[in-house]
């Protein structure tokens, strides 16, 4: 039996605020800083252009970052 339409009822959709899922951590720490994994990407060895020249960012077996140009 159908309901009588005298009494109507509003539905009102509830406002969902989603907040975007990160898939993995960020490797951002802050604006200006970056962790040298994300540069490197798992190699021992970058190679940097900056104003025409060409640099070359070492990972050493020691553990240390080498910037030569």
């Amino acid at each position: 039996m159908p309901l009588p339409l005298t009494n109507p009822v509003v539905l009102r959709r509830a406002r969902l605020h989603l907040v975007p899922r990160r898939s993995a951590p960020t490797t951002v720490v802050d604006a200006g800083q970056v962790e040298s994994h994300a540069l490197l990407n798992g190699a021992r060895e970058l190679l940097i252009r900056h104003g025409g020249e060409l640099y070359r960012l070492r990972h050493t077996r020691n553990d240390k970052l080498i910037l030569t140009k």
